[in-house]
């Protein structure tokens, strides 16, 4: 059975309202374009933020909860703030939380069998691969969150960190500058 959830409506806009910081809809809306009316339905969830909006802003506000929500608004995969009762987002509860992700990630991984043609799997280690998948989502959880309370408090550029990686990952011949530009990255 499929577990769903459901987010509150207006997650990208609340976001999208504490990146805007003291700046007013309106100077936001002459800085994009677009009337302050439209600033306002992206903030109430009356509109969804264009695409070429979204990475202005993201690249503008270089806002790491922004870019998180914008990512899963779209895609409805990827990590999503956390912030239910339970969740300390102190640099050093951050990483603690990250670290026991890693660990119990690397044990599921160590364990899986992925020897095999993955089509053929009998249904129990189906369950472990996929109780190994969403582990591995934990982790990607964990980091995005350290990534963004770590460039938050210490001011580090979050799109900066970004693009050190993507220039990794040319220089060292995983990906194409073209890539990376054309947004297939």
């Amino acid at each position: 059975m499929k577990e769903e959830y459901s987010l509150e409506k207006g997650n990208i806009g609340r976001a999208l309202k504490e990146a805007r910081g003291k700046q007013t809809q309106l100077q936001l809306s002459i800085e994009e374009n677009v009337s302050r009316e439209t600033i306002s339905a992206y903030e109430t969830g009356r509109a969804k933020i264009p695409p070429d909006i979204s990475r202005s802003i993201v690249g503008k506000k270089d806002d790491p909860w922004l870019a998180m929500a914008i990512r899963h608004e779209y895609t409805r995969t990827g990590p999503i703030r956390l912030e239910g009762q339970r969740v300390d987002l102190h640099r050093s509860s951050v990483k603690s939380k990250l670290i026991e992700e890693l660990d119990e990630a690397k044990e599921f991984v160590e364990r899986c069998c992925v020897a095999n043609h993955l089509s053929f799997l009998q249904s129990f280690d189906q369950q472990d691969l996929e109780e190994t998948l969403v582990q591995l989502a934990d982790v990607v959880t964990g980091i995005e969150h350290f990534l963004a309370v770590v460039c938050e408090e210490s001011e580090i550029s979050y799109s900066g960190v970004w693009q050190r990686h993507y220039n990794k990952l040319i220089s060292r011949g995983y990906v194409n500058k073209e890539q990376i530009i054309s947004g297939q990255a």
